[in-house]
């Protein structure tokens, strides 16, 4: 089945998180029909998988509340999620998008009253909190979820699990029969905001991600200490579902590294400086934290920020960058390398890993449907090649969440400029 919508003078905003709302938002609450996308099943992206921000340790349900609040309110921007782009043509003012449109098996009558997650069964991975844990396979993708409607696991279908999805549904929400489709949209102007990945750290071969439980992510650890995460909120080893007391930092874990990342991330250092804060508050007698880096960068204000940790007495940091990681008979790791002040060899125990990932583009540059001009790094660049496809957030750079958004106004100020010019060419 093939729907066409929108117009040329419509902007087409790819990716639903911080960026994509944001850039949806500043172009619809300016007279613009915007056409909002996203591949997963709620908005939110990776903002709303943190447990803080930094450097207020703010809770990102408040950013997030309004700007969902501001969705709803504003009629001239849809919002499709579970979609993806597969092919853009056309040139700038007139584009043809195509867009695959994946089956939610729940429709518009959902209430997200949850009896239909009560009444299954089967669990699948929760890709929310990095399969750290499970979940039914009948879900709401996560308390704040926008749209606020549950989801039906396709593993499931043709099953009996299914079926007691769809008896217990009070509301006639839970269709089996959805079938995936693709939309045709009409677009003057594209806004790309599909965000950012964090780097595979099992390609880091030294430190053992893929061997070792107890060696996690700086996006795994920040789900495990959530109060709403798969622990709720205990930082607990995944090895043996111990308190986890002592935990290492390594920075630069396949960033500014020409096997792996060439460029700096920006976020790592002010993450992990962040994420000690969660060791003090989990553990303020006996929690210790260190952190391994090669420099800290923590960029302008932030600087205060990084000067509070130093002060405090359960942070250590090594100027180091780690050689290797091993693992004892306790399922312990050891950190391996040489503390540059002073040359100094360690071999030092912890509790926990975590590797500070880098980031980089969720849908790189060269992959993106159409011609876009893209850096080494895959993240797109201003180019008049581009035509009318502009980058934004961490699509177009590594970013924090606030210069994601200052990114994201910038691009949709520029699609607003060429759907302007379509509208008085065709005046």
């Amino acid at each position: 089945m093939t729907e066409h919508v929108a117009t040329n003078e419509t902007i087409l905003v790819v990716g639903g998180g911080i960026s994509g709302m944001t850039a949806a938002l500043e172009a619809a609450e300016t007279g613009k029909n915007v056409v909002l996308i996203e591949k997963n099943p709620a908005l939110g992206g990776r903002t709303s998988q943190l447990y803080r921000y930094f450097p207020k340790l703010c809770h990102p349900v408040c950013g997030l509340e309004i700007n969902t609040r501001r969705l709803k309110n504003n009629p001239r921007v849809r919002v499709m999620t579970l979609a993806e782009v597969t092919g853009i043509e056309g040139s700038t003012g007139n584009y043809t998008v195509s867009v695959k449109v994946k089956p939610r098996y729940v429709n518009e009558n959902c209430t997200a009253c949850g009896e239909c997650g009560r009444a299954v069964e089967t669990l699948v991975d929760d890709p929310f909190n990095y399969n750290l844990g499970q979940h039914k396979a009948a879900y709401l993708p996560n308390a704040m979820a926008y749209p606020q409607r549950y989801v039906i696991d396709p593993a499931i279908i043709g099953t009996a699990d299914a079926e007691r999805a769809k008896a217990a549904c009070k509301y006639g929400a839970v269709d089996l029969d959805m079938k995936e489709e693709t939309i045709q949209v009409k677009a003057g102007a594209v806004v790309w905001a599909t965000g950012w990945q964090p780097y595979d750290a099992a390609k880091i071969q030294p430190y053992g991600y893929d061997r070792f439980k107890n060696v996690i992510t700086s996006v795994e650890f920040e789900r495990l200490a959530d109060i709403h995460g798969p622990t709720g909120g205990k930082i607990l080893r995944p090895s043996d579902g111990k308190e986890a007391k002592n935990i290492a930092f390594i920075q630069c874990a396949g960033s500014r590294d020409e096997n792996h990342l060439r460029h700096c991330s920006r976020i790592c250092c002010m993450a992990s400086l962040k994420q000690t804060h969660y060791v003090r508050e989990a553990y303020p007698q006996d929690g210790k934290s260190t952190i391994y880096y090669i420099d800290i960068r923590a960029i302008d204000r932030f600087e205060d920020f990084y000067q509070k940790v130093q002060a405090d007495p359960s942070v250590t940091f090594v100027k180091s960058k780690v050689a290797k990681i091993t693992e004892d008979e306790q399922g312990n790791p050891i950190c391996w390398g040489v503390n540059t002040e002073g040359y100094k060899r360690y071999t030092t125990t912890h509790d926990l890993v975590v590797l500070a990932v880098g980031m980089e583009p969720s849908v790189k540059g060269i992959n993106i449907p159409g011609h876009i001009v893209a850096d080494s790094s895959g993240f797109i660049e201003a180019d008049p090649a581009n035509g009318a496809v502009f980058g934004a957030g961490c699509a177009s750079n590594a970013l924090d969440v606030n210069r994601a958004v200052q990114s994201a106004t910038a691009a949709a100020l520029r699609a607003i400029q060429v759907v302007n010019k379509v509208a008085k060419a065709e005046a």
